[in-house]
């Protein structure tokens, strides 16, 4: 009887102990399961840039009404060891005109408290001014919330030269690229003293996305003019000719995109070009305001090397969506040490930034974007 019950016990223990043995085997299996799940998403997720946990570093200022109604499209440039944002402001009036920031870190920025460039005679704008605000009717929307002025900067340094391209907007019959630059050393000095702005598309057409190469390509200025059908560019050998308003460039304009692809409708180049160790980085709107990259080569940038196949930004925050919804528009990017940062309009109203190690982001663009991206830790 003994015996029964002691072989009983034994058979009933090696049961319980397999019951005990399966169910441990199967959390660590159902776990080692969820981390290749993981690891599988992580591995397969599209390109993309991660926005800083600070955004928007820049909003409205109700306490001065020339950016009281909005702030965005900002150009970039990082120099002195600080990142200086060109943006476009709007107020009031309705007019767009350009503010100034700057930034030791990339991301808290002190505001000029004056506008810097404005389309107006004379071009300087004088701190002593009294600005005021002129009739504007929310309901006559046009072009960002504006009917007029200086919209969209984008800058380029080129030796010890600051170059802004903007948009002259005087209504969608004259939407035109205009150019203007100050001296490196006035610009850091904050003295404003512009070159008188030239219009450099022609009249009666609609231009708002030309971009300067950040430096001469086979000794000539490089224009940026088209990227779709194809990437169009004008090389010149002195951009002082453009002063002439019976010159100007051409372009081919904007047309088409990718058939079956996320651009198949291509809207205009975004920041002006990164030079990398690979070639010239370039970001681009498509499909409304979703952001694509794009990777030129360095000496032909008429041919691309790589692009994008998922949008690698696009509107999901608040602050992206709260003015004009579904606008991420891209207008200035900085490479600091190995760092790169691109900074951003969200809703027509608002300033934010994402940012990537450069070499990650130039690794996953050439092999096929499949591999998760470590955002910057500003």
């Amino acid at each position: 009887m003994n015996t029964i019950l002691a072989v009983t016990t034994f058979v009933l223990g090696i049961a319980a102990s397999g019951i005990g043995l399966f169910i441990v085997f199967g959390v660590l299996f159902a776990g080692l399961l969820s981390l290749i799940v993981f690891w599988w998403k992580q591995v397969h997720k599209p390109l993309g840039l991660a926005r800083i946990n600070q955004n928007p570093i820049l909003e409205p200022d109700a306490s001065h009404w020339w950016e009281s109604e909005a702030v965005f499209n900002p150009a970039a440039l990082y120099e002195g060891g600080k990142v200086h944002l060109l943006y476009r402001a709007l107020g009031h009036d309705g007019i767009s005109r350009i503010g100034y920031a700057s930034s030791s870190d990339g991301i808290h920025f002190e505001r000029y408290p004056y506008p810097v460039f404005e389309l107006h005679k004379p071009m300087i704008p004088d701190p002593r001014r009294v600005y005021g605000p002129l009739t504007y009717h929310p309901g006559l929307y046009a072009s960002g919330g504006g009917w007029g002025g200086a919209e969209d900067p984008r800058m380029v340094m080129i030796d010890d030269r600051v170059y802004m391209t903007f948009t002259a907007f005087q209504g969608w019959d004259s939407a035109r690229i205009g150019l203007t630059s100050v001296s490196l050393q006035n610009f850091l000095r904050k003295s404003w003293y512009w070159r008188m702005p030239s219009l450099i598309s022609p009249p009666h057409e609609v231009h708002k996305n030309w971009l300067i190469f950040p430096e001469k390509i086979n000794d000539h200025y490089a224009v940026l003019n088209s990227i779709s059908p194809k990437i169009a560019i004008e090389y010149i050998d002195d951009l002082s000719k453009l002063d002439d308003p019976d010159v100007y460039l051409t372009s081919p304009g904007r047309s088409g995109g990718r058939k079956g692809y996320w651009d198949s409708e291509v809207r205009g180049a975004g920041a002006p070009p990164v030079k990398t160790k690979d070639g010239w980085l370039l970001f681009y709107h498509a499909n409304g305001y979703k952001v694509g990259a794009m990777l030129l080569d360095l000496k032909d940038p008429t041919k691309i090397l790589y692009r994008s196949s998922h949008p690698v930004l696009e509107a999901n925050e608040w602050y992206e969506n709260d003015g004009k919804p579904g606008i991420t528009y891209v207008s200035g990017a900085v490479v600091i040490g190995d760092d790169l940062i691109v900074y951003y309009g969200g809703g027509d109203k608002r300033i934010a930034a994402a940012s990537v190690k450069l070499d990650q982001f130039l690794n996953r663009l050439a092999t096929g974007e499949h591999a998760s991206l470590e955002p910057v830790k500003l």
